[in-house]
């Protein structure tokens, strides 16, 4: 992977909350309105396919969140002059690979999503935060891992969460991080087709449930994105990224492997079952994005009318 140098960075499509505290205490996310959907693999990423909470939309352990939210203020100041491309060295800094990230995701659904389903895209921050966070959707601590909130269209992650999916989940490679907030994007986009809305309908956990189609299909809708990514461009139309290798997707690939319910309940030292899977095997989860991959097509990703997930 490479990035062009001469990109500019939109730093506004991110809030920088790490400065804020973001409440905690006790209780959990309420509301099905605006359950957060997160990747799997989070600190609680044990627990996630063995507590499944009954109101819980798309399963997963959601850490120890106070119900409500907001009140925290954003502060870019520091995010916006460490990626000014005046900073040569901006690259090696974290944040702004992952702005570089956000920007060629939200780049490229801003001229898929009209083409591929007829709807106009329509912009979502992602929010940096740091231990806990208030959300649309209530609380969270880091140990939910990066999720997307339905109720403010927003995504939110703790960026020390790729040390846990290296560190814990054995996925190691940079583009980990691409994969990670490209799958969080295709809730996005499954929220403004009312994809969400429906998923809530079904039976949110289980092999076939609703909520492991959901999960599916946002990895299929990074891999569309990470067959592009290359095309996508900044607001002055010079590309963002100059290459995108075998070794990016294959990293992306591991990724999405090591966060597959069956691997996460071995880890844990139970037997796998399928009765509590939430987000997909591992076999499925590349699958899946191996499918949005290969087609680069949006309408390849359909887990909902398939019975071979």
């Amino acid at each position: 992977m490479e990035f062009n140098d001469d990109a500019d960075l939109d730093t506004n499509q991110v809030d920088d909350l790490r400065g804020s505290s973001g409440g905690g205490g006790g209780g959990g996310f309420g509301g099905l309105g605006g359950i957060p959907i997160p990747i799997g693999g989070g600190r609680g990423g044990i627990l996630i396919t063995i507590i499944i909470l009954a109101v819980v939309v798309c399963g997963g352990y959601f850490g120890r969140g106070l119900i409500g939210g907001g009140g925290q203020k954003a502060d870019n100041a520091n995010i916006s002059k460490q990626c000014d491309k005046s900073n040569k060295d901006r690259f090696k800094n974290a944040d702004c690979r992952n702005v570089l990230y956000i920007n060629s995701v939200q780049a490229y659904w801003k001229t898929e999503m009209p083409k591929a389903f007829g709807k106009q895209y329509q912009p979502a921050k992602t929010n940096f935060f740091s231990r806990s966070v208030s959300t649309g959707c209530g609380s969270a601590d880091s140990g939910v891992g990066p999720f997307y909130c339905p109720a403010d269209s927003e995504v939110y992650i703790d960026l020390t969460f790729y040390n846990e999916l290296s560190s814990r989940f054995g996925a190691s490679g940079e583009f980990a991080a691409p994969y990670v907030l490209a799958h969080e994007y295709g809730h996005h986009i499954q929220n403004l087709l009312g994809t969400n809305a429906q998923a809530q309908q079904g039976a949110q956990q289980g092999a076939n449930s609703a909520s492991v189609r959901l999960e599916l299909q946002a990895d299929c809708y990074a891999g569309t994105w990470a067959n592009h990514a290359t095309e996508t461009k900044d607001p002055q139309g010079d590309a963002l990224f100059k290459s995108i290798t075998d070794q990016d997707v294959a990293e992306a690939i591991q990724a999405a492997e090591s966060i597959g319910d069956d691997t996460i309940q071995k880890k844990a030292g139970g037997r796998v079952n399928p009765d509590a899977f939430t987000h997909g095997t591992s076999a499925q989860r590349k699958k899946w994005f191996l499918q949005g991959y290969n087609t680069g097509d949006p309408r390849q990703c359909d887990t909902f009318h398939t019975s071979n997930l």
